[in-house]
């Protein structure tokens, strides 16, 4: 039997994707007979030609039901095309048409792009073999909540470090907004304006999709009208993880996936720095790269998968022990409670000391990638300080808006703090200019920044150039004052565990802590944070898994 659909503007779309011509008009007929009067049947014969198809159905607003994907295609294999379709439209079921010689590679991608099936061919007869997977596949597609996120509008000014903030928290929280620049020309602007009843005196105006005006608003305000989670639905959890880098969601997934019940706690955005990475090309199972938006969303929704609660713009003050419970009071002054605490907090990128640069933050002066600048750079020079893999991968997403980027480091090369793949990559990019024994010494700027002052450590000689771009990737500060008293961390405020902290003064159990157990029995900490760490996603993801298994340790023996 075939599935029903209410009445709606546009069918929503079934794609087939195969490289035999051959096959994929066999594929598109018995779809279009069985499925046409109700959906829309499209067919692609490459990776890439589906990958536009599917960008342009994104565009014009319309669904996708189902994605039907050849394993072996050259250029792009059936599970990568799924992979990248699947951040398009996460909802749509994914099935993948497989030779007999081929099930094993089939069986895999049920992990890795979450396949719903896959079909062996030849699937003749249609009715027997093809038609019932999709009758069920598509039931299950109708049945789910697929509206469509009605979109926020943002009304700012283009150089206030607050109407950057806005635009920066609603991208890296993945909720699609609108920007509207209130400037000369910009009518739909004014309009906006005009209707929230404002004249441009208080700014920025957020205007959520349900058309009520925010004046001014703070992040816990914005967060609690665009659908994000600010309140816990209980007072005591079995875990409770503070920080949404890749340390903490990777302790989130595990936790939730091990039935533990867990809340996920971030001060800003889930992802961290490395969410707000353009590129990463080094974490394992990723052989073409993935952006840290795209490596954060799917670890959200993998988290949410589990029944992870995360809550954002929740700002842990303190820890303390009461009894059997961990407990962690919010700025607010509310409380949440728990068996157990992960410590995931990462570390944040340190300000330029550098005279003339601090009224410019968010007014062409970031700390971090700011990816949401990219276009806005186009044509002019961008100028990074850092020589890190965050630099380099920043300096490559930059390089494809940008006239010039100037990456600005205090070493003498990037050889010791860069990865080699990237080192090679920059080598080969003709507007990337390298800027050795470098550091940015002043700048100026009335409303936004417009030069900067260079000095060379070895020669002392200083210049001036212009510039209206300075990105800043330097240091890496804890933030972790709000534990004094309360946890044993090194002289730079890095967080103690396990065997670097011996048989710490206090310690009330017969057995020494957990590898990475802090110096308060059932808090455990991954990622950055932690003293002597290694900075990197890949040992941060793993950090987070084996803190949970250390939970469990400790659960069973408590």
């Amino acid at each position: 039997m075939t599935t029903s659909l209410p009445d709606r503007v546009a069918k929503p779309s079934i794609l087939t994707v195969d490289d035999d011509p051959g096959v994929s008009r066999s594929v598109a007929r018995d779809l279009r007979r069985q499925y046409g009067e109700t959906y829309r049947i499209v067919r692609a014969e490459s990776g890439p030609q589906a990958l536009e198809a599917l960008n342009e159905i994104k565009l014009r607003g319309e669904e996708v039901a189902a994605v039907l994907a050849d394993y072996r295609m050259p250029q792009m294999s059936g599970i990568e095309f799924l992979e990248a379709a699947m951040d398009l439209f996460p909802a749509a079921k994914r099935v993948l048409l497989t030779a007999y010689a081929d099930t094993d590679a089939a069986i895999q991608a049920i992990n890795v792009v979450d396949l719903d099936h896959y079909l062996l061919k030849p699937w003749d007869p249609p009715e027997e073999k093809l038609y019932p997977v999709l009758d069920d596949l598509l039931a299950s597609w109708l049945a789910t909540d697929r509206q469509p996120v009605q979109q926020v509008r943002v009304i700012g000014h283009r150089w206030s470090s607050r109407s950057y903030e806005v635009r920066d928290f609603l991208a890296r929280n993945s909720v699609p907004y609108r920007w509207y620049e209130l400037a000369d020309g910009e009518c739909e602007a004014r309009r906006l304006l005009t209707a929230a009843g404002e004249d441009g005196a208080r700014l920025p105006v957020v205007v959520t999709p349900e058309g009520d005006p925010l004046i001014e608003p703070s992040d816990a305000e914005l967060a609690a009208r665009v659908g994000l989670s600010t309140t816990p639905s209980t007072d005591f959890y079995d875990l409770i993880v503070i920080g949404g880098g890749p340390a903490g969601l990777g302790a989130a997934v595990y936790g939730g996936s091990e039935g533990l019940r867990t809340v996920l706690v971030e001060r800003l955005a889930t992802g961290g720095q490395a969410g707000t990475s353009s590129r990463i090309e080094n974490y394992l199972g990723f052989p073409d790269g993935v952006s840290g938006e795209q490596l954060t969303d799917r670890a959200r929704r993998q988290a949410l998968k589990f029944n992870v609660e995360i809550l954002t713009t929740r700002d842990v003050v303190a820890l303390e022990a009461r009894g059997s419970a961990r407990v962690v009071r919010f700025g607010d002054g509310t409380e949440l409670a728990a068996h157990t605490v992960i410590l995931a907090t990462g570390v944040s990128y340190r300000t330029l000391d550098a005279p003339g640069l601090d009224g410019l933050a968010g007014r062409g002066v970031f700390y971090g990638a700011a990816t949401t600048e990219g276009p806005s750079c186009a044509g002019s020079d961008v100028y990074l300080v850092g020589g890190a893999n965050s630099a380099g991968q920043a300096a490559m997403y930059f390089a494809r808006h940008a006239s010039d980027v100037h990456i600005v480091v205090r070493a003498d090369s990037l050889d010791r703090s860069m990865s080699r793949y990237l080192i090679d990559q920059i080598g080969e990019v003709k507007n990337i200019h390298v800027l050795p024994c470098t550091e940015v010494v002043g700048g100026t700027g009335a409303e936004h920044l417009e030069t900067l002052t260079l000095r060379h450590n070895k020669s002392g000689e200083e210049q001036t150039v212009p510039a209206g771009w300075l990105f800043a990737f330097i240091g890496a500060a804890p933030r972790t004052d709000w534990l004094d008293g309360t946890l044993a961390r090194d002289e730079r405020g890095f967080v103690l565990a396990g065997p670097d902290l011996g048989i710490p003064p206090g310690w009330p159990l017969d057995r020494p802590p957990y590898h990475l157990e802090t110096s308060l029995p059932g808090v455990f900490v991954a990622g950055d944070v932690r003293a002597d760490s290694v900075k990197r996603v890949a040992s941060a993801v793993g950090e987070g898994a084996m803190a949970v298994t250390l939970v469990h340790r400790y659960l069973e023996r408590s």
